[in-house]
């Protein structure tokens, strides 16, 4: 079995997901498998079990660019990326820390 890496995505729809679903977004290397994302977030983050999951590869953008004046005109792509949706059953995973923070009063 492969060692997978994987790692959760702080943005605003995955807050959403995590305080409305119990719904956590990771990603993840574009050759893994679902299989092998559970076996990965249950051994990563102790104590959760995974329900469901769902994955979805995202496309590069097209990226215009040029080095100067009329010289080397061209597009590019930005690299793929996939996300995997998991649902769990069972623990929690602490990706929205919220810290207190006091300001001081001058």
């Amino acid at each position: 079995m492969k060692l997978t890496v994987v790692t959760p995505r702080a943005t605003e729809k995955a807050y959403r997901l995590v305080t409305g679903q119990n719904t956590y977004v990771f990603d993840v290397p574009l050759s893994a498998n679902k299989n092998e994302i559970v076996a990965a977030v249950e051994e990563q983050f102790e104590g959760t079990k995974v329900a469901s999951i769902k994955t979805l590869v995202q496309s590069g953008k097209s990226i215009r660019f040029n080095r100067g004046k009329r010289r080397y005109p061209g597009t590019t792509n930005r690299r793929d990326s996939k996300k995997a949706y998991v649902t769990l059953s069972e623990g929690k995973i602490k990706v929205f820390e919220q810290e207190e923070v006091k300001e001081e009063k001058k």
